[in-house]
């Protein structure tokens, strides 16, 4: 027999509206009576509809997460760290996660906002593929929160948490020019995003500061692509005769590495090369490869965190909090 709240009220001697203010939490119960009552939730077995839940509250109590997920990507592994902190965070509150991926396009992007929507999240929380389209507007015509990851959207569209990818370039290419180098190469993806402008920015500050002329031959912009990185440390190494490289993309860098490898090149002797990011494969490599280790799991933890206080506070001024990164020199520098 199919057990449902009546019954339940029965079990437990009290009201049917009683049972639904201790399911639901809309009202004040005494602790006497809310035992009662899920005393006789356990002994039945009953379990409450979430669909109707949501639909009598006005919430699902569900979070969407947009990402660019890509295969192969070795970013991927960035991402899912993240991913895993958000999850993490948001079961403190009991909140469920849906993650959708953008494959990194503005079409992506609108396709998965209307899938959230129709499935009625209660906030949103997105990697964007760029930092400036106009249709994030209609993301504040939806009255949906929002949390920016990784990268900052232009605009008051809602609360951003990001990396200091300024201070992680700019360390990391201070600790080569220490080392003595001059002629500095550096590769990156994507312009258009706030994480790529900030990690040249780091790039040029660092020269700059060093009294360094800047010469915008050894700067190599392209796809987040394992040939591209493979072109561009040819191109810096042969034609451009750098002895340092910063790669501030992390597939980039593994391109550019299988250059180093294949041609023979002793690092650091001949070569010192830093990548933005840390992954198993960097310290297992002979010689272990320097990076800029960013705090992916701590990322996706204060994004959960701000979309609650955002759920909670929806007319608080929006916030952008930035995390530390932490350089790692290691045999290639």
């Amino acid at each position: 027999m199919n057990v449902n709240i009546k019954r339940v009220a029965a079990h437990a001697g009290v009201s049917t509206a009683t049972v639904s203010h201790v399911i639901n939490g809309t009202r004040y119960v005494s602790p006497e009576t809310e035992k009662k009552v899920n005393d006789a939730l356990r002994d039945l077995k009953y379990t409450p509809s979430a669909i109707a839940k949501s639909l009598r509250i006005q919430k699902t109590h569900t979070i969407g997460l947009m990402m660019p997920i890509m295969v192969p990507n070795f970013s991927d592994e960035y991402n899912m760290r993240i991913a895993y902190g958000i999850r993490n965070g948001l079961r403190l509150r009991s909140y469920n996660l849906i993650l959708g991926s953008t494959d990194n396009t503005m079409e992506g992007e609108r396709d998965q906002i209307k899938m959230f929507v129709t499935q009625r999240v209660d906030g949103l929380i997105m990697m964007p593929s760029r930092s400036d389209e106009e249709y994030l507007t209609e993301l504040r015509d939806l009255k949906i929160p929002v949390v920016f990851i990784d990268r900052m959207a232009k605009g008051e569209y809602g609360d951003c948490v990001l990396c200091d990818n300024y201070s992680g370039a700019h360390n990391a290419v201070t600790a080569l020019i220490g080392k003595g180098h001059k002629k500095i190469g550096f590769m990156t993806n994507n312009e258009k995003v706030t994480t790529s402008f900030d990690r040249l920015r780091g790039y040029r500050a660092a020269l700059s500061e060093a009294g360094l002329d800047m010469d915008e031959g050894l700067i190599r912009i392209g796809d987040c692509a394992f040939d591209s990185g493979r072109r561009f440390m040819r191109e810096l190494y042969e034609e451009c005769g750098v002895t340092a490289v910063f790669a501030a993309d992390n597939l980039m860098a593994m391109g550019a590495l299988s250059y180093v490898n294949n041609e023979g090149i002793d690092m650091p002797k001949d070569l010192a090369f830093i990548t933005f990011d840390e992954h198993d494969w960097e310290n297992a490599m002979k010689p272990s490869i320097s990076a800029v280790k960013q705090p992916s799991y701590e990322l996706g933890l204060k994004a959960a965190q701000m979309m609650l206080e955002r759920i909670e506070n929806p007319q608080k001024p929006f916030e952008t909090c930035i995390l530390s990164t932490q350089l790692l020199l290691r045999e290639s520098v």
